[in-house]
C-alpha cells in the first residue's frame, strides 16, 4: 500500500495520500490548497489516479484543496452528509462504505467538534480529523460543535475500535504523527473521564481564541475556493 502523510506547517495540517500501488487510483484526506502543487507532483511521480478527495469536516484553519483538486483532475469530492459545502459531489452516510481501487473505508459520522465532522477508519486506522487528535480532542465552541455529542462520538463510536488501530488526525501542533485507540484510551488527558458532564466542564472552559484563518476559511471552504 501506498500511504503518504504530508504536513503544511502554516495551519499544522495532515494531509493522507492513500493507494494500493504504484499506478492505481488514489485518494487524498483533508488536503490543503497551498500545497495543491505537491500533491499533483507526488501523483504524478508514483503514476497515480486522483479519483476522490476527502475532507473530514469544514475547516476553520485553512482552505481546503478539494476544489482545486477536483478542477484539475476531475476527481470526486466526498464529505459526510451534513457538510454545507456547495462542491461535494458524493456525500456518504454514517456508516457508509468508500471504495477505490484496493482501498476501503468506512464513514463514521463523528459530531461535536463541528456538526459536520466524519471520520474514515480502514481496516487497521482511522482518519479522524478534528474528532480525536494526539493528546487532546477537537474544540466544540463553534459551526455548531457540542461537548455532549462529542463525547458520545469519541466514546460510543471512535474509542470502541480495537486497541491496535492507528489513528492519524487532521492536525497536530507538537510534531506527533499518529497514535493508537489503546494509547489514547489510556494516556489522553482529555479522556480521563467519568461522563459525559465531566468532559463537558473541561471543552466548555478552554477559553481559546478563534482560529486565525476562520473568517476567510470557513466561507470558501463552503463555496469551494480555487487558485
Amino acid at each position: 500500500m501506498i500511504f503518504k502523510q504530508l504536513f503544511d506547517d502554516k495551519s499544522s495540517t495532515y494531509t493522507y495520500i492513500v493507494a494500493s500501488g504504484k499506478g492505481r487510483e488514489a485518494l487524498i484526506i483533508d488536503p490543503v490548497i497551498e500545497d495543491t502543487s505537491n500533491y499533483t507532483k507526488i501523483l504524478n511521480v508514483l503514476e497515480l489516479k486522483l479519483v476522490k478527495v476527502i475532507d473530514t469536516h469544514i475547516h476553520a484553519d485553512h482552505v481546503s484543496a478539494m476544489a482545486e483538486l477536483k478542477k484539475r483532475t476531475n476527481c470526486q469530492t466526498v464529505m459526510g452528509e451534513h457538510s454545507k459545502s456547495e462542491v461535494v459531489s458524493l456525500k456518504v452516510k454514517d456508516n457508509e462504505k468508500i471504495s477505490i481501487d484496493g482501498i476501503n473505508l468506512e464513514a463514521l459520522y463523528t459530531p461535536g467538534h463541528t456538526d459536520d465532522s466524519y471520520c474514515f477508519a480502514m481496516k487497521d486506522r482511522i482518519f479522524t480529523g478534528d474528532t480525536l487528535l494526539i493528546n487532546g480532542t477537537g474544540r466544540t465552541d463553534f459551526q455548531n460543535g457540542s461537548s455532549s455529542e462529542a463525547y458520545d462520538s469519541l466514546f460510543n463510536k471512535v474509542l470502541k475500535l480495537p486497541e491496535e488501530t492507528l489513528v492519524y488526525p487532521a492536525h497536530d501542533y507538537k510534531g506527533n504523527k499518529f497514535s493508537t485507540i489503546g494509547n489514547e484510551k489510556k494516556n489522553n488527558p482529555r479522556l480521563q473521564v467519568n461522563s459525559a458532564a465531566e468532559y463537558a466542564n473541561i471543552m466548555d472552559n478552554l477559553k481559546l481564541a478563534n482560529p486565525k484563518m476562520m473568517d476567510v476559511a470557513v466561507p470558501a471552504n463552503i463555496k469551494g475556493q480555487t487558485l
